[in-house]
């Protein structure tokens, strides 16, 4: 049964590719394998650096990105995301419950880390 949970599902070829940025381990993870589990292809990536590289090699939909992160923040990487490709959706995913006004007016959305499950999708789904 572990497995079947881990196991991420064949995507299709036309499904959506979502690019996780967070430096929490744990977190990352599981956000793979809930989002897999309804057909999006998942890159994760464990800072910004590694986030914007992943961008830069990879086609992605939609970006959702931990805020407080070291060396790069979240504002950091969705500024150069903005540069990048200005119509990109990003959320922006934190533990806490408010972000600086500058960061948020980078983002599409903002949850936070304590909302259920659900909220990310539907922000996703809205985006997309």
């Amino acid at each position: 049964m572990l497995a079947e949970i881990m196991s991420p599902a064949p995507q299709p070829a036309h499904a959506k590719t979502v690019l996780c940025v967070d430096d929490e381990r744990i977190g990352l993870r599981v956000r793979k394998i809930m989002l897999e589990s309804h057909g999006f292809n998942v890159l994760t990536a464990n800072d910004g650096r590694q986030g914007l590289a992943m961008f830069d090699e990879h086609p992605v939909d939609l970006v959702v990105l931990d805020y407080f992160m070291p060396d790069m923040n979240g504002g950091d990487v969705a500024a150069e995301l903005r540069k990048r490709r200005p119509d990109l959706p990003i959320i922006f995913l934190s533990a806490y419950f408010s972000l600086p006004p500058e960061a948020l007016e980078l983002a599409n959305a903002f949850i936070t880390k304590g909302d259920p499950p659900d909220a990310l999708l539907e922000k996703i789904e809205q985006l997309m």
